[in-house]
């Protein structure tokens, strides 16, 4: 089994929060499982772990505690997030309508070197890979190490959209290796820094993590389009998710409504309007995160979304294609 190397500067996280907290969060003593700490104004603190959620004090959140932290971390950006110089760690603000801030969840940041290594050959293959995964499975870290594997031999830039990738500061963190990053002003022009990308660094990979919006995915199969391997991630559990995705079916092709003619429906043993794949696949691979252990590989897009699309055409009760 591979071993891992972990690093999470997570000393660095601790000095930030005030002591009674961090005192609360050391004396749980499982610090390899934390994933996040979750502060809300006037209500109890909690810590949340890889295998549940415990609460910290038995007092109340005030305003000061609140403060003591947001004064000791950089600036919250246009997504309301806010980082830590030459850290993975993100603090993420939840604030009232009159924007100040009502809550925190602040989450630890780790460099996992090793986790790339059962997908290696999928990521230096030079297609383009999409990581598919709910919200704190681990896509990211999973990002974070092919980009430094990839920029030990190809030319890597890594588009950071909330500096999770490389982390807070100007210095991209170690754990990127020879990446190049750039970073993003604000979320909503990640599509232009994805293209400014390719025409300004001459890239041979672009990592990006987190394609949500419907310019990103088009922003990215111009990418791919033009010779540039991606590796990119996006939310989401399996590809019929992301088929039913309005927003991000393009990146496996997309589908749409066909009318077939009586005798070709007679032929397939379908219905006469079925749904097929509109275009070929932004990414040639699709890796689903079920855990932080287990994967599931569709090593090539195209004929997998063509198999789950014809299993929806035919009877219920019918065999699917796999």
């Amino acid at each position: 089994m591979t071993q891992h190397r972990i690093t999470d500067d997570l000393e660095a996280l601790l000095d930030v929060l005030p002591s009674n907290i961090r005192h609360a969060v050391e004396k749980a003593n499982n610090n390899e499982k934390l994933l996040e700490i979750v502060i809300d104004l006037g209500r109890i603190p909690a810590a949340r772990f890889v295998d549940g959620e415990i609460p910290l004090l038995n007092t109340e959140i005030t305003r000061a505690e609140i403060d003591h932290i947001t004064e000791r971390i950089g600036t919250f950006d246009a997504d309301n997030r806010a980082g830590m110089e030459r850290t993975l760690h993100r603090i993420s603000a939840i604030k009232n309508r009159r924007s100040a801030i009502v809550g925190l969840t602040c989450r630890v940041g780790r460099a996992v070197y090793g986790t790339v290594d059962i997908i290696q050959d999928l990521i230096e293959s030079g297609k383009s890979v999409l990581i598919l995964g709910r919200p704190g499975v681990g896509k990211t870290t999973l990002l974070r190490e092919a980009a430094r594997i990839l920029a030990e031999n190809k030319r890597v830039v890594i588009v950071d959209t909330s500096n999770e990738i490389g982390g807070d500061g100007d210095v991209p963190h170690p754990a990127v290796g020879k990446a190049r990053r750039m970073q993003v002003r604000e979320p909503m022009l990640q599509h232009e820094v994805m293209i400014e990308a390719v025409e300004n660094h001459n890239p041979e990979v672009i990592v990006i993590d987190e394609i949500g919006r419907e310019l990103e995915a088009l922003a990215a199969r111009t990418i791919a389009e033009r010779g540039v391997q991606l590796i990119g991630t996006a939310h989401g559990q399996t590809l019929d998710n992301l088929l039913l995705n309005p927003t991000l079916s393009d990146l496996v092709g997309g589908i749409e409504a066909v009318t077939l003619s009586d005798e070709e429906a007679r032929r397939r043993g379908t219905q006469k309007t079925v749904l097929e794949r509109r275009a070929p696949p932004t990414f040639d691979v699709l890796i689903e995160i079920q855990t932080r252990d287990r994967f599931t590989v569709h090593q090539d897009i195209m004929t997998s979304v063509d198999s789950v699309l014809r299993a929806r055409a035919h009877p219920a009760g019918s065999a699917h294609p796999r």
